[in-house]
């Protein structure tokens, strides 16, 4: 029998997990209901709790054996900012907020491991489950990192996964090395000088000055980037002005910038402050530009990633694995994990006909949690089998 044919015997109990999980979603850093039920289900199947880990986080140990290596195998808690739409009797009952990329199902994957791998003990060494707060953009992964996750936690190896809409049930995909972009936010204020709008002699037109930085930007990736290195800049908000007859003082620009390795990152933030300062003082303005460096390129270890494939084929059988699977400019900040400790990360299928991550109608699959449960625990029978130092 699989893990997930095992799994799928408390299969109903996850789900009412998920979708309590659902029903009260928690913003980053602010996860203390849900870190309240993923520490008591831990604490019941007799696995060792740590609360507070880099702010809302916990990390559960369970060790057996005599082995010494060490397993992390990571999950996101946090939900967005966003009006749920899809309907369902267990829709977020917080105004605001919902859960809008699966992070519920995440939790509860990682849950129904923990709770197969406590009671078969199939494994010698030590299982660090760790459940991240604040993924989404708040920085919850550096804050747990800052909070010495794997100095408390040794793990020779992490470990995540991520639902994808789009991708069958019951398929896994995943890729070595750059798997997905890193990822900044940057902000460029512009300072010129207002005037009424029938005299423009007098003033040092910031919307101008911000229409010409959104030109050149274009310049960043098309004439700066090699070809070979996937990069994105895309100028998303402009704010200036409140009225049709009065030219502003000041121009914001906002925006997000990608690419695959972080040099490339460094590249594109010098590229936009030289023009973007450049260009302000031409028109006798300044420009300051707030570039936020969020997330790092997410980079699988080939030799992990072939593991994690191996786990997931054993479950659903080779032909539902892809192996090499497309790589995505969305950013995920488990990459810093991985930074220090090498690893892989895999996208597991919720469903053809599912709804977009970050959008109102969407939901995660319940139906994907014994493989998503499974492959995490099959993973750990395979990285620590029984009988080894």
């Amino acid at each position: 029998m699989t893990a997930a044919a095992a799994i799928r015997a408390y299969h109903d109990e996850l789900t009412a997990i998920r979708r309590d999980i659902h029903a009260h979603p928690e913003i980053g850093f602010t996860e203390h209901r849900t870190s309240d039920i993923v520490a008591a289900k831990l604490k019941e199947w007799g696995i060792e709790v740590h609360r507070n880990v880099g702010g809302t986080g916990v990390v559960g140990v369970l060790r057996k054996g005599n082995g010494q290596a060490s397993i992390g195998l990571r999950a996101d808690m946090d939900a967005l900012p966003i009006v749920e739409a899809t309907g369902k009797p267990y829709a977020s009952t917080t105004p605001g907020i919902m859960h809008a990329c699966g992070h519920d199902g995440h939790t509860t994957m990682l849950l129904g491991a923990a709770r197969y791998l406590a009671e078969t003990g199939n494994f010698n060494g030590t299982v660090n489950f760790i459940f991240q707060p604040a993924e989404e953009g708040l920085g919850g992964a550096e804050a747990m990192l800052k909070d010495d996750l794997f100095a408390r936690f040794p793990c020779d190896n992490v470990f995540g996964m991520h639902n994808r809409p789009g991708l069958e049930l019951g398929k896994f995909a995943i890729r070595p090395g750059a798997m997905m972009a890193g990822g900044a936010f940057f902000d460029i204020t512009i300072n010129g000088r207002g005037a009424h709008g029938a005299r423009p002699e007098e003033s040092i037109d910031p919307v101008v000055v911000a229409a010409s930085i959104i030109t050149a930007m274009q310049s960043v990736v098309a004439r700066n980037v090699k070809a070979k290195d996937t990069a994105v800049l895309s100028i998303t908000c402009m704010e200036s002005g409140a009225a049709y007859n009065v030219i502003p003082d000041t121009a914001v620009l906002r925006g997000t910038a990608r690419a695959f390795k972080r040099e490339v990152m460094q590249q594109m933030e010098d590229r936009m402050r030289t023009l973007a300062t450049s260009i302000a003082a031409g028109f006798g303005a300044t420009a300051e530009v707030d570039f936020r460096f969020l997330f790092a390129p997410l980079v699988n270890e080939p030799t992990e990633t072939t593991l994690f494939a191996d786990a997931a084929a054993v479950l659903v059988g080779e032909t539902n694995v892809e192996r090499n699977g497309p790589a995505v400019m969305g950013s995920e900040d488990f990459s810093f994990m991985l930074e220090a400790v090498p690893g892989a990360y895999i996208n597991i299928g919720n469903g053809k006909d599912s709804a977009p991550v970050h959008n109102a109608l969407y939901d995660f699959n319940d139906e994907a949690i014994p493989d998503g449960s499974g492959a995490y625990a099959t993973l750990v029978e395979l990285k620590l089998p029984r009988g080894a130092d």
